[in-house]
Parts: C-alpha cells; sequence; structure tokens
C-alpha cells in the first residue's frame, strides 16, 4: 500500500514537473536578427536577415529551457543590394553551399524569474561553436490579441568571425561581429 501511494506522488510529482514546461513559437513579426561590424575601424555596417523561425520549450519554475532557432542566411539584407550580394558570396556567408545558420541553446540562467542568459552551440558557414546570448529587458505577458502568452527579451553576444571561417578582409576589417536578436515568442497550446 505504501508503495502503491509512494508512486502515484512520484508520478504526481512527475505530471506537475512536466506540466510547468510550455512550447513557445517564434513570432516573425515581433523577432529581428541584426548584426553590427565596423567598416575599416570607421563607420559602423549594419544588416539583417529577414526570414528566420524557431522554437523555445521553456520551464520556468525549473529554470530550464531549450531554443532551436534558424536563420536563412540568403535574406540578408542592409540596404545595399551590391553589400547584400557580396556578404552572400565566398568572401562571407556563402549561402549557396551554408544556406541556414542555427542556434541551439539549452543552458539557461535566470536572474529571479527572468532569463538573463541562454548558452547553446551556433552553426554559422559549416562550423559550430559555443555562444552565450545575453538577455535585456526578458519579460512575458498576456498578449490581449492572441488571447495567449507572448514571452520575449533583446539578446546578444559578440562572435568573432575567424572562428567560422570567414576571414575575408582580415585584418582590416575586424573579426568581433555583434550580433542582436530581439525576439518575442507566441505560446502554443
Amino acid at each position: 500500500m505504501k508503495k502503491a501511494l509512494l508512486l502515484t506522488a512520484l508520478l504526481a510529482a512527475v505530471g506537475a514537473a512536466q506540466a510547468q514546461s510550455a512550447t513557445y513559437m517564434i513570432d516573425k513579426n515581433h523577432t529581428a536578427v541584426t548584426f553590427e561590424a565596423k567598416h575599416f575601424g570607421t563607420s559602423t555596417l549594419r544588416g539583417r536577415w529577414d526570414k528566420k523561425e524557431g522554437t523555445v520549450t521553456l520551464d520556468k519554475a525549473a529554470k530550464t529551457g531549450k531554443v532551436e532557432f534558424t536563420i536563412d542566411m540568403a535574406s540578408i539584407t542592409t540596404g545595399s543590394p551590391q553589400f547584400d550580394g557580396h556578404l552572400k558570396s565566398k568572401d562571407f556567408f556563402e549561402v549557396e553551399q551554408f544556406p541556414t545558420a542555427k542556434f541551439v541553446g539549452d543552458k539557461f540562467t535566470f536572474n529571479g524569474d527572468k532569463v538573463a542568459s541562454v548558452t547553446g552551440e551556433l552553426t554559422l558557414h559549416g562550423k559550430t561553436n559555443p555562444v552565450t546570448l545575453t538577455a535585456t529587458g526578458f519579460n512575458c505577458y498576456e498578449n490581449p490579441m492572441l488571447k495567449r502568452e507572448v514571452c520575449g527579451g533583446d539578446f546578444e553576444t559578440t562572435l568573432q568571425r575567424s572562428q567560422f571561417g570567414i576571414t575575408y578582409a582580415a585584418p582590416v576589417t575586424p573579426d568581433n561581429i555583434r550580433l542582436l536578436i530581439q525576439v518575442e515568442a507566441i505560446k502554443q497550446q
């Protein structure tokens, strides 16, 4: 009898723990992926990728989660079609050979009940390296139009492009690239 009660309590605890975990789909309309890079030590070049998708699984109680985020590298835009073409070429992203970049993160840190950072691996240009995205402004809210919870924030990191085999114009063009991800994700039912 005690074993049956213990097993029932254990199963209930496991079920309650799993019930805390929720899946969120990236809201493409409220998510932006941009980069900043110095141009020959002078002005800052900026660009973005327009096509992205992903999911976030978040367990706020256990303070765990997982992110899978994919970027269509051919969707890069800087406002200059000529420069966009150069960035898509073999000199930089080689989008024909490496059409996507993917971040998979499963190490979350929290500051109270807010996500503070996500660490995982970024695969870009055929190479995979560890990356930590630092969060600011993370929050969840009930979206009045969708009648569902939405979570998001601003995440950023600085990448060394040479770690991903992108070395064109080095060392004249700096190795460090600032990556900024503004993201909102909608809780799935």
